[in-house]
Protein backbone atom coordinates (compact mmCIF):
# COMPACT_ATOMS: atom_id res chain seq x y z
CA UNK A 1 0.00 0.00 0.00
CA UNK A 2 1.49 3.35 -1.06
CA UNK A 3 0.82 6.66 0.63
CA UNK A 4 -1.58 8.91 -1.23
CA UNK A 5 -1.26 12.66 -0.78
CA UNK A 6 -4.71 14.26 -0.46
CA UNK A 7 -5.06 18.03 -0.39
CA UNK A 8 -8.06 19.41 1.50
CA UNK A 9 -9.25 22.20 3.77
CA UNK A 10 -12.45 22.59 5.74
CA UNK A 11 -12.46 26.11 4.29
CA UNK A 12 -13.44 24.59 0.94
CA UNK A 13 -16.93 24.39 2.43
CA UNK A 14 -17.10 28.19 2.38
CA UNK A 15 -17.37 27.96 -1.42
CA UNK A 16 -21.14 27.98 -1.04
CA UNK A 17 -23.69 29.53 -3.39
CA UNK A 18 -26.49 28.96 -0.91
CA UNK A 19 -29.44 26.60 -0.32
CA UNK A 20 -30.84 24.91 -3.38
CA UNK A 21 -27.80 25.49 -5.58
CA UNK A 22 -26.61 22.26 -7.29
CA UNK A 23 -22.95 22.92 -6.50
CA UNK A 24 -23.34 22.24 -2.81
CA UNK A 25 -20.24 22.01 -0.60
CA UNK A 26 -22.00 19.16 1.19
CA UNK A 27 -20.57 16.85 -1.49
CA UNK A 28 -17.02 17.78 -0.46
CA UNK A 29 -17.88 17.46 3.22
CA UNK A 30 -19.39 13.99 2.78
CA UNK A 31 -16.51 12.90 0.56
CA UNK A 32 -13.92 14.02 3.11
CA UNK A 33 -15.80 12.04 5.75
CA UNK A 34 -15.96 8.99 3.48
CA UNK A 35 -12.30 9.07 2.40
CA UNK A 36 -11.30 9.53 6.06
CA UNK A 37 -13.26 6.36 6.86
CA UNK A 38 -11.46 4.20 4.29
CA UNK A 39 -8.67 1.76 5.00
CA UNK A 40 -6.21 3.68 2.86
CA UNK A 41 -2.76 5.02 3.66
CA UNK A 42 -3.35 8.74 3.24
CA UNK A 43 -1.28 11.77 4.10
CA UNK A 44 -3.58 14.75 4.43
CA UNK A 45 -2.10 18.05 3.27
CA UNK A 46 -3.80 21.27 4.34
CA UNK A 47 -4.60 23.64 1.50
CA UNK A 48 -3.52 27.26 1.68
CA UNK A 49 -4.95 30.17 -0.33
CA UNK A 50 -3.21 31.00 -3.56
CA UNK A 51 -1.68 34.46 -3.88
CA UNK A 52 -3.36 37.15 -5.94
CA UNK A 53 -0.38 36.94 -8.29
CA UNK A 54 -1.28 33.30 -8.95
CA UNK A 55 -4.78 34.37 -9.94
CA UNK A 56 -3.50 37.18 -12.12
CA UNK A 57 -1.46 34.76 -14.23
CA UNK A 58 -4.76 33.47 -15.64
CA UNK A 59 -7.45 36.03 -14.71
CA UNK A 60 -7.86 39.68 -15.70
CA UNK A 61 -7.23 42.19 -12.93
CA UNK A 62 -10.56 43.92 -13.53
CA UNK A 63 -12.41 40.63 -13.07
CA UNK A 64 -10.53 39.76 -9.85
CA UNK A 65 -11.31 43.24 -8.50
CA UNK A 66 -14.99 42.70 -9.31
CA UNK A 67 -14.99 39.40 -7.39
CA UNK A 68 -13.30 41.09 -4.41
CA UNK A 69 -15.94 43.82 -4.40
CA UNK A 70 -18.80 41.37 -4.78
CA UNK A 71 -17.39 39.38 -1.87
CA UNK A 72 -17.80 42.43 0.34
CA UNK A 73 -21.36 43.04 -0.83
CA UNK A 74 -20.27 46.09 -2.82
CA UNK A 75 -22.09 46.96 -6.01
CA UNK A 76 -20.27 45.67 -9.07
CA UNK A 77 -21.07 47.58 -12.27
CA UNK A 78 -21.92 45.23 -15.13
CA UNK A 79 -21.58 42.19 -12.86
CA UNK A 80 -23.61 40.09 -15.26
CA UNK A 81 -21.13 40.70 -18.06
CA UNK A 82 -18.49 39.15 -15.80
CA UNK A 83 -20.68 36.13 -15.01
CA UNK A 84 -21.39 37.31 -11.46
CA UNK A 85 -24.73 37.67 -9.66
CA UNK A 86 -26.32 35.13 -12.02
CA UNK A 87 -28.32 32.00 -11.34
CA UNK A 88 -25.24 29.84 -11.92
CA UNK A 89 -22.84 32.09 -10.00
CA UNK A 90 -24.68 34.08 -7.33
CA UNK A 91 -22.36 36.25 -5.28
CA UNK A 92 -21.81 35.58 -1.59
CA UNK A 93 -19.82 37.13 1.23
CA UNK A 94 -16.25 35.87 1.26
CA UNK A 95 -16.45 34.50 -2.30
CA UNK A 96 -12.98 35.77 -3.23
CA UNK A 97 -11.27 34.15 -0.23
CA UNK A 98 -13.19 30.87 -0.58
CA UNK A 99 -12.27 30.66 -4.26
CA UNK A 100 -8.63 31.44 -3.50
CA UNK A 101 -8.55 28.53 -1.04
CA UNK A 102 -9.82 26.10 -3.69
CA UNK A 103 -7.31 27.47 -6.21
CA UNK A 104 -4.54 27.21 -3.64
CA UNK A 105 -5.36 23.55 -3.08
CA UNK A 106 -5.03 22.76 -6.77
CA UNK A 107 -1.84 24.80 -7.08
CA UNK A 108 -0.38 22.94 -4.09
CA UNK A 109 -1.44 19.56 -5.52
CA UNK A 110 0.47 20.26 -8.72
CA UNK A 111 3.54 21.42 -6.82
CA UNK A 112 3.52 18.28 -4.67
CA UNK A 113 3.27 15.98 -7.69
CA UNK A 114 6.33 17.44 -9.40
CA UNK A 115 8.34 17.84 -6.19
CA UNK A 116 9.27 14.16 -6.06
CA UNK A 117 7.53 13.68 -2.72
CA UNK A 118 4.73 11.55 -4.20
CA UNK A 119 3.79 11.30 -7.86
CA UNK A 120 0.07 10.76 -7.31
CA UNK A 121 -1.93 13.55 -5.68
CA UNK A 122 -5.67 13.94 -5.14
CA UNK A 123 -7.13 17.42 -4.69
CA UNK A 124 -10.33 16.77 -2.73
CA UNK A 125 -12.08 19.76 -4.27
CA UNK A 126 -11.73 22.04 -7.25
CA UNK A 127 -12.27 21.19 -10.87
CA UNK A 128 -13.76 24.63 -11.64
CA UNK A 129 -13.11 24.32 -15.35
CA UNK A 130 -15.68 26.79 -16.74
CA UNK A 131 -14.23 30.02 -15.34
CA UNK A 132 -12.77 32.21 -18.09
CA UNK A 133 -9.94 34.70 -17.79
CA UNK A 134 -12.41 37.59 -17.61
CA UNK A 135 -15.61 36.08 -16.23
CA UNK A 136 -17.15 33.46 -13.98
CA UNK A 137 -19.27 30.73 -15.52
CA UNK A 138 -21.07 27.50 -14.74
CA UNK A 139 -20.68 27.43 -10.93
CA UNK A 140 -17.01 28.45 -11.29
CA UNK A 141 -15.64 31.77 -10.00
CA UNK A 142 -11.90 31.31 -10.55
CA UNK A 143 -10.36 28.52 -12.61
CA UNK A 144 -8.32 26.49 -10.13
CA UNK A 145 -7.17 24.09 -12.85
CA UNK A 146 -5.75 26.94 -14.92
CA UNK A 147 -4.03 28.33 -11.82
CA UNK A 148 -2.43 24.92 -11.24
CA UNK A 149 -1.41 24.46 -14.88
CA UNK A 150 0.01 27.99 -15.00
CA UNK A 151 2.05 27.22 -11.88
CA UNK A 152 3.35 24.03 -13.46
CA UNK A 153 4.21 25.88 -16.65
CA UNK A 154 6.20 28.39 -14.58
CA UNK A 155 8.28 25.43 -13.40
CA UNK A 156 8.98 24.44 -17.01
CA UNK A 157 6.55 21.50 -17.16
CA UNK A 158 4.68 20.34 -20.25
CA UNK A 159 1.17 19.68 -19.02
CA UNK A 160 -1.46 17.32 -20.40
CA UNK A 161 -4.98 18.01 -19.16
CA UNK A 162 -7.76 15.42 -19.49
CA UNK A 163 -11.30 16.42 -18.58
CA UNK A 164 -13.94 13.71 -18.10
CA UNK A 165 -16.65 16.01 -16.76
CA UNK A 166 -19.89 15.71 -18.74
CA UNK A 167 -19.60 19.43 -19.57
CA UNK A 168 -16.92 20.70 -21.92
CA UNK A 169 -13.81 22.04 -20.16
CA UNK A 170 -14.18 25.35 -21.95
CA UNK A 171 -12.36 27.64 -19.52
CA UNK A 172 -9.18 25.58 -19.38
CA UNK A 173 -9.22 25.18 -23.16
CA UNK A 174 -9.69 28.92 -23.76
CA UNK A 175 -6.96 30.01 -21.36
CA UNK A 176 -4.34 27.71 -22.94
CA UNK A 177 -5.64 27.73 -26.52
CA UNK A 178 -2.38 29.15 -27.91
CA UNK A 179 0.09 27.53 -25.48
CA UNK A 180 2.22 24.86 -27.23
CA UNK A 181 3.19 23.32 -23.89
CA UNK A 182 -0.35 22.53 -22.72
CA UNK A 183 -2.50 19.77 -24.23
CA UNK A 184 -6.21 19.88 -23.34
CA UNK A 185 -8.44 16.86 -23.96
CA UNK A 186 -12.13 16.94 -23.10
CA UNK A 187 -14.65 14.10 -23.38
CA UNK A 188 -18.14 15.49 -22.81
CA UNK A 189 -21.74 15.52 -23.89
CA UNK A 190 -21.95 17.45 -27.14
CA UNK A 191 -22.40 21.19 -26.81
CA UNK A 192 -25.22 20.84 -29.30
CA UNK A 193 -27.30 19.52 -26.40
CA UNK A 194 -25.64 20.77 -23.20
CA UNK A 195 -23.98 23.76 -21.53
CA UNK A 196 -21.61 25.42 -22.31
CA UNK A 197 -22.40 24.86 -26.00
CA UNK A 198 -18.77 24.44 -27.04
CA UNK A 199 -16.21 21.67 -27.39
CA UNK A 200 -16.65 20.65 -31.01
CA UNK A 201 -14.08 18.72 -33.01
CA UNK A 202 -12.94 21.76 -35.00
CA UNK A 203 -11.77 23.55 -31.84
CA UNK A 204 -8.14 22.40 -32.07
CA UNK A 205 -6.02 25.29 -30.79
CA UNK A 206 -4.29 28.13 -32.60
CA UNK A 207 -0.82 29.13 -33.72
CA UNK A 208 1.93 26.93 -32.31
CA UNK A 209 -0.73 25.12 -30.26
CA UNK A 210 -2.80 24.04 -33.26
CA UNK A 211 -3.75 20.41 -32.73
CA UNK A 212 -3.34 20.61 -28.94
CA UNK A 213 -6.99 21.21 -28.06
CA UNK A 214 -8.78 17.90 -28.51
CA UNK A 215 -12.51 17.56 -28.06
CA UNK A 216 -14.68 14.44 -28.05
CA UNK A 217 -18.32 15.59 -28.04
CA UNK A 218 -20.53 12.60 -27.31
CA UNK A 219 -24.12 11.92 -28.25
CA UNK A 220 -26.73 12.01 -25.44
CA UNK A 221 -27.44 8.53 -24.11
CA UNK A 222 -23.86 7.33 -24.59
CA UNK A 223 -23.24 4.25 -22.41
CA UNK A 224 -20.09 2.55 -21.16
CA UNK A 225 -18.96 0.66 -24.26
CA UNK A 226 -19.17 3.58 -26.68
CA UNK A 227 -17.57 6.02 -24.23
CA UNK A 228 -14.66 3.69 -23.55
CA UNK A 229 -14.22 3.03 -27.28
CA UNK A 230 -13.96 6.78 -27.92
CA UNK A 231 -11.57 7.21 -24.99
CA UNK A 232 -9.25 4.52 -26.32
CA UNK A 233 -9.44 5.86 -29.86
CA UNK A 234 -8.19 9.29 -28.80
CA UNK A 235 -6.62 9.70 -25.37
CA UNK A 236 -3.67 7.26 -25.36
CA UNK A 237 -2.36 8.41 -28.75
CA UNK A 238 -2.57 12.16 -28.15
CA UNK A 239 -0.94 11.82 -24.73
CA UNK A 240 1.90 9.69 -26.09
CA UNK A 241 2.52 12.11 -28.97
CA UNK A 242 2.58 15.13 -26.65
CA UNK A 243 5.01 13.59 -24.11
CA UNK A 244 3.91 15.59 -21.05
CA UNK A 245 5.75 15.83 -17.76
CA UNK A 246 2.53 15.59 -15.75
CA UNK A 247 -1.07 14.56 -16.30
CA UNK A 248 -3.80 16.74 -14.76
CA UNK A 249 -7.28 15.18 -14.63
CA UNK A 250 -10.58 16.91 -13.98
CA UNK A 251 -12.58 14.00 -12.57
CA UNK A 252 -16.16 15.17 -12.93
CA UNK A 253 -18.67 12.47 -12.02
CA UNK A 254 -21.67 13.93 -13.84
CA UNK A 255 -21.52 11.67 -16.90
CA UNK A 256 -23.09 9.02 -14.67
CA UNK A 257 -26.57 7.87 -15.65
CA UNK A 258 -28.06 9.12 -12.36
CA UNK A 259 -26.86 12.69 -12.77
CA UNK A 260 -29.79 15.12 -13.10
CA UNK A 261 -28.02 17.85 -15.10
CA UNK A 262 -26.91 15.90 -18.19
CA UNK A 263 -27.75 13.02 -20.49
CA UNK A 264 -24.82 10.61 -20.70
CA UNK A 265 -25.44 7.17 -19.23
CA UNK A 266 -22.20 5.88 -17.75
CA UNK A 267 -22.10 3.38 -14.90
CA UNK A 268 -19.60 3.17 -12.07
CA UNK A 269 -17.96 0.32 -14.01
CA UNK A 270 -17.00 2.78 -16.75
CA UNK A 271 -15.39 5.10 -14.21
CA UNK A 272 -13.53 2.14 -12.75
CA UNK A 273 -11.96 1.50 -16.16
CA UNK A 274 -11.38 5.18 -16.97
CA UNK A 275 -9.45 5.76 -13.75
CA UNK A 276 -7.38 2.61 -14.30
CA UNK A 277 -6.46 3.73 -17.83
CA UNK A 278 -5.57 7.28 -16.81
CA UNK A 279 -3.25 5.98 -14.10
CA UNK A 280 -1.74 3.44 -16.51
CA UNK A 281 -1.16 6.17 -19.08
CA UNK A 282 0.46 8.39 -16.47
CA UNK A 283 2.76 5.53 -15.46
CA UNK A 284 3.85 4.91 -19.04
CA UNK A 285 4.07 8.51 -20.26
CA UNK A 286 4.81 10.82 -17.31
CA UNK A 287 6.61 8.37 -15.05
CA UNK A 288 3.50 8.17 -12.89
CA UNK A 289 3.06 11.90 -12.27
CA UNK A 290 -0.69 12.59 -12.03
CA UNK A 291 -2.93 15.05 -10.19
CA UNK A 292 -6.69 14.54 -10.02
CA UNK A 293 -9.21 17.15 -8.95
CA UNK A 294 -12.93 16.77 -8.48
CA UNK A 295 -15.49 18.54 -10.68
CA UNK A 296 -19.17 18.26 -11.48
CA UNK A 297 -21.42 15.59 -10.03
CA UNK A 298 -24.92 16.34 -8.80
CA UNK A 299 -26.39 12.96 -7.85
CA UNK A 300 -25.11 12.62 -4.30
CA UNK A 301 -24.81 8.85 -4.11
CA UNK A 302 -23.18 8.14 -7.47
CA UNK A 303 -20.85 11.13 -7.17
CA UNK A 304 -19.52 10.08 -3.77
CA UNK A 305 -19.04 6.49 -4.90
CA UNK A 306 -17.12 7.55 -8.01
CA UNK A 307 -14.82 9.98 -6.21
CA UNK A 308 -14.05 7.57 -3.37
CA UNK A 309 -13.35 4.93 -6.02
CA UNK A 310 -10.80 7.36 -7.47
CA UNK A 311 -9.09 7.59 -4.07
CA UNK A 312 -8.73 3.81 -4.00
CA UNK A 313 -7.31 3.75 -7.52
CA UNK A 314 -4.74 6.46 -6.82
CA UNK A 315 -3.73 4.67 -3.62
CA UNK A 316 -3.27 1.43 -5.57
CA UNK A 317 -5.89 -0.42 -3.56
CA UNK A 318 -8.78 -2.65 -4.63
CA UNK A 319 -12.32 -1.60 -3.77
CA UNK A 320 -13.91 -3.42 -0.84
CA UNK A 321 -17.35 -4.81 -1.55
CA UNK A 322 -19.25 -2.39 0.68
CA UNK A 323 -18.94 1.18 1.82
CA UNK A 324 -18.25 1.86 5.53
CA UNK A 325 -21.41 1.17 7.52
CA UNK A 326 -20.87 4.05 9.95
CA UNK A 327 -20.47 6.49 7.08
CA UNK A 328 -23.64 5.23 5.41
CA UNK A 329 -25.52 5.71 8.65
CA UNK A 330 -24.28 9.30 9.01
CA UNK A 331 -25.23 10.29 5.45
CA UNK A 332 -28.24 8.06 4.81
CA UNK A 333 -30.67 10.98 4.51
CA UNK A 334 -28.79 12.24 1.44
CA UNK A 335 -28.71 8.89 -0.38
CA UNK A 336 -31.41 8.19 -2.93
CA UNK A 337 -31.64 4.42 -2.46
CA UNK A 338 -31.88 2.80 0.96
CA UNK A 339 -30.51 -0.38 -0.64
CA UNK A 340 -27.30 1.30 -1.74
CA UNK A 341 -24.28 0.03 0.16
CA UNK A 342 -21.65 -0.95 -2.45
CA UNK A 343 -19.35 1.11 -4.66
CA UNK A 344 -20.77 -0.20 -7.90
CA UNK A 345 -24.25 0.45 -9.24
CA UNK A 346 -26.94 -1.92 -8.07
CA UNK A 347 -28.24 -2.32 -11.62
CA UNK A 348 -27.37 -1.22 -15.12
CA UNK A 349 -29.18 1.53 -16.97
CA UNK A 350 -31.97 0.22 -19.22
CA UNK A 351 -30.65 -0.18 -22.74
CA UNK A 352 -32.22 -0.20 -26.19
CA UNK A 353 -30.01 -2.18 -28.62
CA UNK A 354 -31.15 -0.15 -31.64
CA UNK A 355 -30.61 3.17 -29.86
CA UNK A 356 -27.19 2.06 -28.61
CA UNK A 357 -26.12 1.15 -32.14
CA UNK A 358 -27.26 4.56 -33.39
CA UNK A 359 -25.33 6.32 -30.62
CA UNK A 360 -22.26 4.16 -31.19
CA UNK A 361 -22.26 4.99 -34.91
CA UNK A 362 -22.77 8.71 -34.21
CA UNK A 363 -19.82 8.72 -31.80
CA UNK A 364 -17.64 6.82 -34.26
CA UNK A 365 -18.44 9.43 -36.89
CA UNK A 366 -17.36 12.12 -34.42
CA UNK A 367 -14.01 10.38 -33.90
CA UNK A 368 -13.47 10.21 -37.66
CA UNK A 369 -14.14 13.94 -38.01
CA UNK A 370 -11.87 14.72 -35.06
CA UNK A 371 -9.05 12.69 -36.59
CA UNK A 372 -9.38 14.50 -39.89
CA UNK A 373 -9.01 17.86 -38.13
CA UNK A 374 -6.00 16.66 -36.11
CA UNK A 375 -4.32 15.17 -39.17
CA UNK A 376 -4.63 18.47 -41.02
CA UNK A 377 -3.24 20.33 -37.98
CA UNK A 378 -0.19 18.05 -37.79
Amino acid sequence: MSTLLVVYSADYLKYDFGPGHPFTPGRWEALHDLVSSLDLKIEWVESTPCADDDLLRVHDGEFVEAVINASSNLTVPYAGFMGLATGDVPTFKGMHDASKMVCGGSLLAGELAVSGRQKRVLQLGGGLHHAMSDRASGFCVYNDLAVMISGLRAKGCRVAYVDIDVHHGDGVQAIFYTDPDVLTVSLHESGQYLFPGTGFVDEIGEGEAEGLSVNVPLFPGTTDDSYLECFEAVVPEVLAQFEPDILVVQSGADAHVMDPLAHLCLSTHAYDKIFDRLIELAESITGGCIVCTLGGGYAFDSTLRIWSMLAHKLAGEDLPENLPHAWLKRWRQHIRSSRWHSWHDLSSAPESPDRNLHIRDANRSTIERLNSHLIRAN
